[in-house]
């Protein structure tokens, strides 16, 4: 039985663990935080991703966790109402559209609750060293003993650690978008009930975006930045926090509440707006999967989709390639390469014009799964 090592356990991991397993193959995901990730925005599942849901039997439990938003309502950096609509909102687009938006968390729960029987799970370390010969990869570990796997993969997301063990450092791969944005929780102090606040400044598509979790217990507040960071660490919470601080202030509205909020958030996540641009995706034993190598940007809504059906063409492509893993890595650029390229030019749409949601449509399925 081949052995495959994946480095995430957030979306790309658990269903590429997944299907490989159901393909004959023995995965073990190692996942540098000490459990499960709470916290994180709304995603979307469209298209083809929405089929392989459904060819893991979680269609129904995707759908009843699904979002059950009315709509929402835009407003001036002062809260002057300048539109309200119950036919669309800016995170999910079109109310009356099949495709599924959920959170994060939802997704992740489902896609480790369906592995863990079977999958080995090993939380709190992280990869440091790959080493590759003829037989196999040798990885070390910050915590575990050394360990020896037929193939790697790193479903790790915008800052893989993989991708930059194998292909080097990450800043001739990432595309920057000139965009940040910032994601917090709060409690749901404006009472908002199945409805969307999206905040404009007259720059950016949002400065702003507040909408409840499906009990409308809480709410998940993200802002959006115009402009590069130069050589920023993304891990560091503190001033990005105080960046978010100068945010708020400057939008104004309701920001006294926010900014006591965001002082105290334990789940608070900053990054770049940014896509992965490569000319190949493996090297080697050694591959990628979902953001790690292809991420189109949160702004496309895709990233998610992505992840989904480049799980499923991955441990596809070696279950037919019986072992020949250079042959497997080929198949899933052929295969992957046309539909990827389509779901990253959405970021230079803005997400709420008719022509966007078209393209979007066209894109979300412009890949066959039994290709």
């Amino acid at each position: 039985m081949k052995t495959v090592l994946i480095s995430g356990a957030s979306v790309a991991g658990p269903a590429l663990a997944y299907w490989l397993r159901r393909r004959g193959f023995a995965p073990t995901i190692v996942e540098r935080n000490p459990a499960p990730r709470p916290g994180g925005q709304a995603i979307d599942i469209r298209g083809s991703a929405l089929d392989v849901i459904d060819r893991m039997g979680l269609g129904d439990q995707v759908r009843a966790a699904r979002t059950s938003m009315r709509g929402m309502t835009t407003l001036d950096r002062d809260g002057n109402e300048l539109d309200r609509t119950t036919e669309r909102t800016f995170t999910g687009g079109r109310l009356d559209s099949t495709d599924v938006e959920l959170m994060r968390e939802d997704l992740s729960r489902f896609l480790v609750e369906a592995t863990r029987d079977d999958v080995e799970y090993v939380y709190g370390d992280s990869i440091v060293t790959l080493d590759e010969d003829a037989h196999g990869v040798r990885a070390t570990f910050e915590q575990g003993a050394p360990r020896t796997f037929d193939y790697v993969v790193g479903a790790d997301g915008l800052h893989s650690t993989v991708r930059a063990l194998a292909f080097g450092p990450e800043k001739p791969l990432l595309h920057q978008l000139g965009h940040q944005i910032a994601i917090f929780s709060t409690e749901n102090f404006l009472g908002l009930e199945n409805w969307q606040i999206r905040v404009t400044d007259g720059v950016l598509p949002f400065a702003l975006i507040a909408y409840p979790v499906p009990d409308n217990s809480e709410l998940r507040v993200t802002l959006g930045f115009k402009g590069e960071l130069a050589d920023y660490d993304y891990r560091d919470t503190e001033a990005h926090k105080a960046l978010a601080a100068e945010r708020l202030t400057g939008l104004r509205w309701e920001s006294r509440r926010l900014l006591t909020y965001l002082a105290a958030s334990t789940d608070f996540y900053f990054d770049t707006m940014a896509q992965v641009r490569m000319d190949r995706w493996s090297k080697g034993r050694v591959t990628l999967v979902g953001d790690a190598g292809y991420c189109p940007s949160p702004i496309t809504g895709q990233g998610t989709s992505l992840a989904l059906v480049g799980a499923y063409v991955l441990a596809d492509s070696l279950a037919a390639a019986d072992g020949d893993h250079r042959a497997a890595y080929a198949r899933t650029e052929d295969r992957m390469r046309p539909y990827i390229h389509l779901n990253q030019a959405l970021a230079g749409r803005s997400p709420l014009e008719p022509e966007t949601e078209a393209a979007r449509d066209h894109a979300k399925s412009a890949i066959t799964l039994d290709g």
